[in-house]
């Protein structure tokens, strides 16, 4: 399977839509930049939609969940279960992600990639099962070429479901036990950078298992004597998930279709993605600053300015979600203030 479709060009964005929000943001009853970043954004989104007046009521939201086989390393607090445990409670709505979609109005989509605990089939979740896990990346690659060719397809066909409902803005999210030790590999494999000071917490550990986690990084880097590209990383230390999310970031820029990174692991995905695909940071959104150890090496690394620090480390899209309501903010007032002219007000 190829993945030529990862090269094709994105969408351009388009700089009269830009240029004619900028004009307007300069006739509302306020005094210049008064409203910060809440009028960059709606700015940005202009250009991307290709609308002097942007709009976010229709959010898209898909969850990749997929087990890793380096969980077999004990990196994290949680055994292997949850993943596919996990994907019942989306399913059912108990997740955080599942009242935040609630809440937002959004369209919550959840893809089962592969857990070693199959939950079967379910209400709302897609199975694009590639295989219950991945390989234990300390033995040998994460994946074959043909496995990571369906994962990124599965985050291109998320992508293709959002764009034909209307959406307006994409999340991906994920559920993984031990995703957290293949996204700090793979960081560590694109930026150079050692393990020891991308290793986080993940799901909660003490400083041991932090230095544990770091130390079967090392392990797994040491396997490879070429640098290697971000997809021969990606096949080799990553997961099924995030390289659905590399895959559906790509997509979404290409088709048009502005997306909200949110934590560690997903900005982890978006670096590889803007690796393979320059062009499609243009479409990036970044949510907020996780506490994981590697985020912010990982965003500035993007040079992106994420909207929120709330000291959030969950994961499954839940720190995006919970910025969309700035995003739409951002939109209602640059459509709905009044200007200068119709408010009868004297400008500047």
């Amino acid at each position: 399977m190829s993945h030529d479709w990862l090269l094709e060009p994105c969408v351009a964005i388009d700089e009269e839509s830009r240029e004619c929000a900028l004009l307007h943001q300069a006739q509302l009853t306020k005094p210049p930049g008064s409203l910060g970043t809440l009028e960059a954004l709606a700015v940005r989104l202009a250009g991307l939609q290709h609308d002097p007046l942007p709009s976010l009521q229709q959010v898209w939201i898909s969850v990749f969940a997929a087990d890793h086989g380096v969980a077999a390393e004990g990196v994290s607090v949680f055994p292997q279960v949850v993943t596919g445990e996990m994907v019942r409670n989306f399913a059912r709505g108990g997740a955080a992600i599942s009242v935040l979609a609630g809440a937002l109005g959004a369209t919550l989509e959840v893809v089962n990639l592969g857990t070693v605990n199959d939950p079967g089939e379910l209400s709302h979740v897609r199975r694009a099962i590639i295989a219950p896990q991945t390989h234990n990346f300390c033995e040998r690659a994460a994946m074959g070429a043909g496995q990571l060719a369906l994962a990124l397809r599965a985050g291109a066909d998320s992508v293709g479901l959002a764009r034909a409902s209307g959406a307006q803005l994409f999340i991906g999210g994920e559920m993984g036990i031990a995703n957290t030790t293949s996204a700090a590999a793979l960081a560590c494999a694109l930026l150079g950078e050692s393990p020891s000071a991308l290793a986080g917490a993940g799901t909660g550990l003490d400083a041991h298992g932090i230095r544990h986690k770091a130390e079967v990084i090392e392990r797994a880097l040491a396997l490879y004597s070429d640098d290697g590209d971000a997809l021969t990383w990606l096949q080799r230390v990553g997961g099924f998930e995030i390289a659905a999310l590399c895959g559906a970031y790509i997509a979404a820029a290409q088709q048009g279709l502005p997306v909200l990174v949110d934590g560690f692991i997903t900005t982890a995905a978006a670096l590889a993605a803007v690796r393979i695909q320059p062009a499609c940071r243009d479409w990036m959104f970044f949510a907020h600053r996780s506490r994981e150890r590697g985020h912010a090496r990982l965003l500035a690394a993007l040079a992106a300015d994420p909207l929120l620090d709330l000291g959030l480390r969950l994961g499954e899209g839940s720190g995006a979600a919970t910025a969309v309501p700035l995003l739409r903010l951002a939109c209602e007032l640059h459509a709905r203030m009044a200007t200068f002219a119709q408010a009868g007000v004297s400008g500047a």
